[in-house]
């Protein structure tokens, strides 16, 4: 048991360094050859705070885990707002932009929503189970792309943000071994981190939904927590509340809309109407309080971290 916890430990620890170099030789790479740095922020740099997810995710559908996939991606969307955006905004109330509010929180909003109704086919239909399956990842990885597309071309009209995305340059050499390396080490972290995770559910006698839904979640969500709290001290109160969008618009259509529309998906037996109504219910309170006075205050910030006690006491207890 104390094996296998070092060996998670172990496997987060070579997978968010692994994403951490990946990035950083792709994104030199592509300076060399000239790509416009906006692309590359919205593409390598923005892919690379969800490279965890997105590597657990594929190990995890690979091995037939699929609990693992999915309390992967619903517990960290839960953990973003209720526990990151809980903890900055109690810090200090964070603003909103108003283009977040009329653009990409009701894109956020509309993907959640998406995802939720796509998933619960037993309430069409009594006699199935609820599924997800590879045309409902498809779906997602469409609408991921009309996302991509506003950013872009929302991007390409401020000169500013071309210039304010930082890329650590480096020889073509050089960034094809750091591709490399990243690459490996994010392969060989999500074996830890899946092998190790279910390991521990069997040796514990619990669930991997429990398991997915707090340790892994918690883990591959740890770039983000690290990024908002810092960007929070820096007073950079918009970063925090575009970090948390985008990595939840991410990990829904390719964390998990990418590895379903490849490999097919599966029926969610142990995942229930609780865990999908929390995701949503965070998502929509994001957007009210949001819409309510272009700010994330202290006290929404405690309603978050409240939900959050909540919903996982309710985990471990179901658990």
């Amino acid at each position: 048991m104390i094996i296998q916890l070092l060996l998670l430990i172990v496997g987060f620890i070579i997978l968010i360094k692994g994403a951490d170099i990946f990035v950083d030789g792709a994104s030199s790479a592509a300076s060399n050859f000239k790509v416009p740095k906006i692309l590359i922020g919205l593409t390598i740099i923005a892919f690379g705070t969800s490279a965890p997810e997105f590597a657990v995710s594929v190990k995890s559908i690979i091995s037939n885990n699929h609990e693992i996939v999915f309390g992967n991606v619903i517990g960290s969307n839960i953990l973003n707002i209720l526990l990151i955006l809980g903890i900055s905004s109690f810090f200090h109330p964070l603003s909103v932009k108003n283009n977040t509010i009329k653009k990409e929180l009701p894109f956020t909003l509309l993907l959640t929503t998406l995802f939720v109704v796509l998933i619960s086919d037993n309430i069409f239909d009594k006699s199935i189970l609820n599924a997800f399956t590879r045309s409902d990842g498809i779906i997602l990885c469409l609408f991921f792309l009309i996302f991509i597309y506003y950013l872009t071309v929302l991007a390409l009209r401020n000169n500013d943000s071309i210039e304010d995305t930082k890329i650590k340059t480096m020889s073509l050499f050089k960034s094809i071994l750091f591709i490399i390396i990243g690459v490996f080490m994010i392969v060989f972290g999500s074996n830890f981190v899946v092998n190790s995770a279910s390991n521990i559910a069997q040796s514990l006698g619990v669930s991997k939904k429990l398991i997915s839904l707090t340790i892994i979640a918690l883990g591959t969500s740890l770039p983000e927590l690290v990024t908002s709290l810092v960007a929070t001290r820096k007073g950079e109160f918009d970063l925090v509340i575009g970090n948390v969008i985008g990595s939840n618009i991410f990990n829904l259509g390719i964390v998990i809309g990418v590895p379903v529309a490849i490999f097919g998906g599966t029926e969610l037996i142990n995942f229930n109407y609780v865990d999908l109504s929390v995701m949503l219910i965070s998502t929509i309170l994001l957007f009210a309080f949001s819409f309510n006075d272009r700010k994330i205050n202290r006290r929404e910030g405690l309603i978050f971290l409240i939900l959050f006690v909540i919903y996982y006491s309710y985990v471990i207890v179901s658990g």
